[in-house]
């Protein structure tokens, strides 16, 4: 299964969040010099927007369709306003550590594209100046929020996902809402079944085996159901809750996820504190950190820029793609699921 979900409602905070989100059709019946964007000292002009729309497209080019509805659009034109304006707030600390980073990111798309680096850039009528200055503004913003973390928050927002950081070796049974020769279930159909293999476990029967029978998560469905000394952080909400809080050889009632219903038995969990987290993992609560700031800012301070919208309709339904920006991931590959936190910020990690 996917590692990550992708949220809407954020843009971006680390380089892949800010780019996920794709393309904006480019053609407009508008001048390209009108603004599609105020906003308290400054706008954003047609031409601005499509430009950015089109470094987007050449960073995910799979999220296009969902560039074609309004709501995401007008969203996602907020945002960049809100980069414009806390890009520009920002100290020059910031803007050298962003420096940094764009040149490592180009160079690892470099060496992910290949020969074809230039001729796809060229076919989104792009240069590396448009792709350097896009870059530039979006992490000088995620660079600022690092910086101005206090320790004081940096230690409470680890309290709050200290889940994230324990290790586990567990067990577990998916019973998907598809299973794994694709065939559709009911919910109701895919709880009875869980509690199915719950009772067996709780009556005895050998999990390994149970779960060679049952599972339809085919990634571990062979190796009965195991996943080994994995963090927490890799799985759903829902799932990552259980095995962090569930007694070690004791067997779950059914937990519910956007894959089905999961029976789990933690074999063995490795928790952290504060005060032993490596340098990855603590580089990885600040990253964390910094996306929770910049998420506040548009939740709560965005609306204080005073910002309207200029943008043309569209001819897609706004209500055509539900309420993510990626589809959930199917059932019975190879990891229970994927975390809450936007992708956006697993780039800067």
């Amino acid at each position: 299964m996917s590692l990550n979900k992708k949220s809407w409602k954020v843009l971006v905070v680390s380089l892949t969040a800010a780019l996920s989100f794709s393309m904006l059709a480019a053609c407009s019946n508008k001048s390209d010099d009108t603004a599609v964007a105020t906003y308290k000292g400054g706008t954003i002009t047609q031409k601005e927007f499509n430009l950015d729309t089109r470094v987007m497209k050449f960073l995910s080019p799979e999220q296009a369709q969902y560039l074609e509805i309004d709501m995401f659009k007008e969203s996602i034109l907020k945002q960049e306003v809100a980069f414009e304006y806390l890009a520009d707030k920002a100290s020059d600390e910031a803007k050298k550590a962003a420096e940094k980073e764009v040149d490592t990111q180009i160079g690892s798309i470099k060496t992910a594209l290949g020969d074809k680096y230039k001729s796809t850039l060229k076919e989104q009528d792009l240069s590396e100046s448009d792709l350097r200055s896009y870059m530039q503004r979006v992490l000088t913003v995620y660079q600022d929020m690092l910086l101005k973390l206090t320790d004081e928050q940096v230690k409470t927002h680890y309290e709050a996902t200290k889940a994230d950081y324990s290790v586990a070796t567990l067990r577990h049974v998916l019973v998907g809402l598809t299973d794994s020769a694709g065939k559709e279930r009911t919910d109701a159909d895919a709880l009875k079944r869980a509690q199915e293999v719950k009772a067996k476990l709780d009556g005895g029967a050998d999990f390994a085996a149970v779960a060679k029978e049952y599972s339809d998560d085919t990634g571990t469905k062979e190796t009965g159901g195991e996943y080994k000394d994995k963090a927490l952080v890799e799985y759903v909400a829902e799932f990552k809750a259980a095995a962090h809080s569930l007694p070690l050889n004791t067997i779950s009632e059914p937990v519910k996820s956007t894959y089905g219903y999961h029976i789990i038995k933690v074999e063995a969990r490795k928790d952290t504190t504060f005060d032993t987290l490596t340098a990855d993992q603590l580089k990885a609560v600040k990253n964390s950190a910094a996306s929770a700031s910049l998420e506040t800012f548009l939740e709560k301070e965005l609306d204080s820029l005073e910002i309207k919208i200029n943008l043309p309709k569209s001819s897609a339904a706004a209500g055509s793609a539900g309420a993510t920006a990626t589809p959930a991931p199917a059932a019975g590959s190879d990891t229970p699921a994927a975390t809450d936190t936007p992708a956006a910020t697993e780039a800067a990690k």
